[in-house]
């Protein structure tokens, strides 16, 4: 029962990125970009919880960290609007 549940959790995720892109080839936009990193960044945070000694990925979930926050900086001066939104909506992700 569990896995079936997983399965509806990533399909929810996927059609939460749809929504996301201009369409499905968009993963140059900063918006793209930035979803794109939330992704990995969760996932190596996972994989480091379980592997606390892997300091190579440590290294990569900082480089992830900081891009991120980079591509913030930029979309707050190009669209203040637009970082208020994907600032709430990392915030909201990091409460689950």
């Amino acid at each position: 029962m569990a896995k079936k549940s997983k399965k509806q959790d990533n399909k929810k995720k996927k059609k939460d990125e749809k929504k996301e892109k201009k369409d499905k080839n968009d993963t140059g936009s900063t918006k793209a970009q930035i979803l794109s990193l939330n992704k990995e960044i969760k996932s190596l945070a996972k994989h480091l919880q379980r592997n606390i000694h892997d300091h190579s990925s440590r290294r990569g979930l900082i480089k992830k960290i900081n891009k991120r926050r980079k591509l913030l900086k930029y979309l707050k001066v190009k669209d203040p609007e637009l970082h208020e939104k994907m600032i709430a909506k990392i915030k909201k992700k990091n409460k689950k």
